[in-house]
């Protein structure tokens, strides 16, 4: 379970964790990093969690295997890395990761609003940096290409995510707010029909 998007999360009746589904420990590995809500990106700080209840056929626990296959083939982070992911977990920059997401959260409600606006069906926006627009059969490549000629705007084609993708369009809230709203003022001269 990849809970890189977790303290995106505002919604109580949404996990954040794959370990608060029960019985999730038998059958789960939990993987999250610094990369989404820390911007650490480049820098690659994260933590696996491989509960004592997973195990093997034979009834070996997996934590093990994989700690011996990660100690072997990986050193570590950085001294450097390593004390950026501890400021990251103090009261100030767990402050500050928050204001970050909420300012994050507020562009994508920007950007979901906007594409309803425009007569769009879409996903996300809501606990998640991300908005999916439902290009209803259009392809994704070509729709991308579209914006970016005519509107000069970055989108992200949901073929990249694969066959499931095709027909999306992703928008990222990740970006200043003013680059929100010019995008979202920019899409709404566009003819989609």
């Amino acid at each position: 379970f990849d809970a890189a998007y977790a303290p995106f999360i505002r919604s109580d009746d949404v996990p954040k964790s794959i370990f608060e589904i029960p019985g999730a420990e038998t059958c789960s590995i939990e993987v999250n990093s610094f990369s989404k809500y820390a911007g650490f990106t480049g820098v690659r700080l994260g933590w696996t969690i491989v509960p004592s209840g997973l195990k093997f056929s034979d009834g070996s626990l997996v934590r093990d295997d994989y700690n011996r296959v990660m100690t072997t083939c990986f050193n570590g982070a950085s001294n450097v890395v390593q004390g950026g992911g501890m400021a990251c977990l103090d009261d100030a920059g767990l402050t500050e990761i928050n204001t970050l997401i909420d300012y994050y959260l507020e562009n994508a409600k920007i950007l979901k609003k906007g594409a309803e606006e425009m007569g769009f069906k879409v996903h996300g926006g809501d606990d998640a940096p991300y908005v999916f627009i439902d290009l209803e059969g259009k392809s994704s490549w070509d729709m991308f290409s579209k914006i970016l000629t005519e509107a000069d705007v970055v989108t992200i084609p949901g073929a990249g995510f694969g066959p499931g993708g095709e027909g999306f369009l992703r928008l990222s809230a990740f970006a200043p707010r003013d680059s929100c709203i010019e995008a979202i003022a920019r899409l709404k001269k566009l003819n989609f029909d």
